[in-house]
């Protein structure tokens, strides 16, 4: 197969033109003061949580492994600060979900433990545990643990990395950062991964409205000799929302569609986000796991715009007083952008490996517009990146018809909120397709329940009629 980078991004079907408000986008990374205390979650990634491996009262040191879980979608968990444990308590997740959480309260030294080594890596199987013990997981905001995507199935054969860098979302900047300011450190991280993963090309897409990275990482692999053969480029892609959606990423980068059902590995691609290829440069030289995260601050009612690093685990509290406290009365806090963040009820919440971004909002950042029935104008079929029909998707929803849900592909939405960002009637269309989903998860799940029983009657049946013979 003869592989090229692109001069200009193939065509992709609808988005929206959301206005960017990138604020910090020349606000330089700062290191907030270590917190007095820090909140753990043994779950901040999909799937298994971990389970706690210290007690109240031990010391623990930064990069110490506190949580682990022996399911492999799954990440571990490390000390942020060094101090004591000082609770073990139970915290509520934004989807709802009550898990354990480490509360460490800190000592005020930073000591990195003594047991942190760079790995070594003699193979492709060293890689995937090394990234495993780093406890990274996709740091664009989705979570999912990394290792179980470098981990390439047998049958598949990967020969494009695609590194995401489009920071779509408005507001966010922090992937922005980390390509200006760790520029070298992203390009080793690439080429590590391509070399332990034997990937033949690397594309790295960055949309058009940041000319000042686009420039650097072109000048960075220009000089770099591993890209001596031209098998790594820079792709300014449409500065259109959702941009730096998976399926959206693959057609721009490549020109191929992701079907329905199917992973990027099936067209031959690894996508990562630009932070996390940062991250894996660094851990591969340091052995320091996942223990800090960079995150945009913004919203009319911080007083301070910025972009901050702190320790996993700190409160938003804490990251408020950093930036000069609420200049404003908050009408609400999202974790991420205003597309895709989750709203949460206050501050006491903490920054988790997968947090990229805290708006907080004031009063003129607040949609106030009045719901009004749907025109059927076909606003949002236009904009959607996965050619759904959005309207219908909420109108089946609320009356609840399942069967027409699924054959309006309701699981296959992406929740970029393109849809309700462009409804003249100002529809809660996203909102109203997670419930949807929501009543096919039930339904599965009530159906899986009936045939598990089912079976385990006709086993028990079975075992009878055997023993009474």
């Amino acid at each position: 197969m003869k592989l090229s980078i692109p001069l200009k991004p193939f065509k992709t079907f609808g988005g929206a033109k959301v206005p960017h408000r990138k604020h910090t986008h020349s606000a330089s990374s700062e290191v907030i003061p270590t917190p007095e205390k820090v909140t753990l979650p043994m779950q901040m990634h999909i799937g298994a949580p971990c389970k706690p491996l210290v007690k109240v009262g031990q010391q623990v040191l930064i990069g110490e492994k506190i949580g682990e879980s022996d399911t492999f979608i799954s990440a571990p968990i490390h000390a942020t600060v060094s101090g004591k444990v000082s609770a073990l308590e139970k915290v509520v997740l934004t989807d709802g979900k009550i898990v354990d959480a480490i509360v460490i309260t800190s000592d005020g030294e930073n000591t990195l433990s003594p047991d942190i080594q760079p790995p070594v890596i003699n193979s492709t199987e060293d890689f995937v545990c090394a990234v495993r013990e780093s406890g990274l997981v996709g740091l664009g905001g989705a979570g999912f643990p990394t290792h179980a995507k470098v981990k390439i199935p047998k049958d598949k054969t990967i020969h494009t990395l695609l590194i995401n860098a489009a920071e779509c979302e408005p507001h966010i900047t922090s992937d922005h950062r980390e390509m200006l300011e760790n520029a070298d450190r992203v390009i080793d991280g690439m080429f590590s991964i391509a070399k332990y993963l034997n990937i033949k090309q690397i594309i790295i897409g960055i949309e058009s409205n940041k000319p000042d990275a686009i420039e650097l990482l072109k000048e960075k692999l220009a000089a770099d000799s591993r890209n001596a053969n031209g098998i790594a480029g820079v792709l300014s892609l449409r500065a259109v929302y959702p941009q730096g959606a998976e399926k959206v990423l693959i057609q721009a980068a490549t020109g191929k569609q992701l079907a329905t059902g199917k992973l990027p590995s099936d067209l031959g691609c690894l996508i990562m986000n630009v932070t996390t290829v940062g991250f894996i440069s660094d851990y591969l030289k340091t052995g320091i796991p996942l223990v800090t995260k960079r995150i945009t601050v913004d919203g009319s009612a911080i007083s301070i715009p910025k972009n901050v690093i702190a320790p996993i685990g700190t409160k938003l509290q804490d990251i408020v007083e950093f930036c000069g406290g609420y200049q404003e009365e908050v009408q609400k806090i999202l974790l991420g952008g205003p597309m895709m963040g989750l709203a949460i009820p206050s501050d006491n919440f903490q920054v988790m490996k997968q947090s990229n971004g805290i708006l907080f909002l004031g009063e003129q950042d607040i949609n106030k517009k009045r719901t009004t029935a749907c025109i059927h104008c076909g606003s949002c079929v236009t904009v959607c990146p996965m050619h759904l029909e959005p309207y219908a998707l909420e109108e089946n929803m609320n009356k609840r018809i399942t069967e027409r849900l699924r054959k309006l592909a309701v699981m296959t939405c992406i929740e970029c909120g393109s849809c309700s960002f462009v409804c003249p009637a100002n529809r809660p269309l996203v909102h109203s397709i997670r419930l949807g989903k929501n009543l096919i998860r039930k339904e599965d799940a009530e159906e899986k329940a009936k045939l598990d029983a089912a079976k385990a009657k006709t086993e028990s049946t079975a075992s009878t009629v055997k023993t009474n013979a």
